[in-house]
């Protein structure tokens, strides 16, 4: 745990990168995307946090929202009911000095107030389109040990094949750094390239002093993206450092790589690697364990409770009260919440999003590269 000395508030970014796969993200953001069977995205950031001993958490959203309000509630699963600091969430509208925001500057702006009446020395600010167990506490500490002005987390990454065909001015920018030793000497924008980068993943530390200054200053400017309006201008005359995260980190950036972040999980050693550290937390739903009936064969599948599996299912991840019927089949899909998969279905390759059904005997299948999506709540 953080000692006092090294006091830190958290605030997370929901919605970033939220464009770069509307087909899941038209009614909620990235952060409250269904993941690994039974968690939401924002669980293993949040958890991260609260594991480091935070229990300050500010959330900015910025548009749908519904979902993640629903999800995290009072916060309680991550101990974060508290009187005093605890979750903080802040949607536009909620205040007069509270808009909606293009970009971190102004998402910052609209609670400087809150900054200002704070305790807490320290702020980790991170995005939430990944899923990681990373060590937040020894970040912190590693920032308070060097003296450095920022300290920004990156991941040795090749970019997914969706982030190099998005177009420059569509969605938020996403940034490498360029390093000579840990400090960073430069950054880019959307780079376009297959090698491997020094990928930013969003995650800043630095004093809550210096970020209302910075924070203010760049207002003033009418600047609005942090990256580039804040920490870029400030590399030649501030000691801002990079952090490698070398931990397993799952970047959720698109409709593909959701398909295959979650399918990788079904490895073993994938998921040791993602769940063997710190905890996650995750919203309570009080169900009965997976039932399999007589008639059921699974085979390399990740089930949340709830599920009953009746028919055939292959390498396959279901999330909570899933129903596949008697001779269905089902391999290589991702079904999230009370799906129902009706008697001699046959789906491969498939997304299915909360609250869908299939009707029986249907047949649906999507390739690896191109897999099939129904979207919330339809019947097919």
């Amino acid at each position: 745990m953080l000692d006092n000395n090294m006091s830190t508030l958290g605030i997370i970014f929901p919605n970033t990168y939220d464009k770069t796969m509307s087909e899941l993200t038209s009614n909620r953001s990235i952060a409250s995307l269904p993941f690994a069977s039974r968690y939401r995205v924002i669980d293993f950031m949040l958890s991260n946090m609260v594991n480091a001993g935070i229990s300050n958490v500010s959330i900015i959203v910025k548009r749908n929202y519904h979902s993640l309000l629903d999800h995290l509630g009072n916060g309680r699963e991550w101990d974060l009911a508290r009187k005093k600091g605890g979750l903080n969430i802040v949607p536009p509208f909620s205040r007069d000095d509270v808009q909606v925001y293009n970009g971190r500057v102004q998402g910052l702006t609209s609670i400087l107030g809150f900054l200002r009446s704070q305790k807490e020395e320290y702020v980790v600010m991170s995005d939430a389109f990944y899923a990681t167990t990373m060590d937040i506490q020894k970040l912190v500490e590693t920032h308070v040990s060097t003296n450095a002005y920022m300290t920004c987390v990156y991941k040795r990454y090749k970019l997914s094949a969706n982030a190099l065909t998005i177009p420059q001015e569509k969605g938020d920018p996403y940034y490498s750094y360029e390093l000579d030793g840990d400090r960073i000497t430069g950054m880019q924008i959307n780079p376009k390239t297959e090698d491997y980068l020094n990928l930013a993943m969003n995650i800043t530390v630095m004093k809550r002093t210096d970020l209302i200054q910075a924070v203010s200053d760049a207002y003033v400017a009418g600047q609005t993206h942090f990256g580039r309006d804040v920490i870029m201008p400030k590399l030649a005359t501030e000691r801002i450092l990079g952090y490698e995260v070398t931990d397993y980190v799952a970047v959720i950036d698109g409709v593909k790589e959701y398909f295959d972040e979650n399918m990788k999980l079904l490895n073993e050693q994938n998921a040791d690697a993602l769940f063997g550290g710190n905890r996650v937390h995750t919203k309570i739903r009080d169900d009965n364990p997976t039932r399999y009936t007589d008639t059921a064969f699974a085979k390399n599948v990740m089930a949340a409770d709830g599920c009953v599996i009746e028919g055939k299912v292959e390498n396959c991840i279901l999330f909570r009260g899933v129903h596949i019927k008697k001779g269905a089949v089902v391999r290589n899909c991702v079904l999230m919440q009370d799906t129902v998969v009706g008697e001699g279905a046959v789906l491969e390759y498939v997304i299915t999003d909360k609250n869908v059904t299939v009707s029986p005997n249907q047949d649906l299948s999507g390739t690896n590269i191109f897999p099939a999506l129904v979207p919330k709540g339809k019947t097919v």
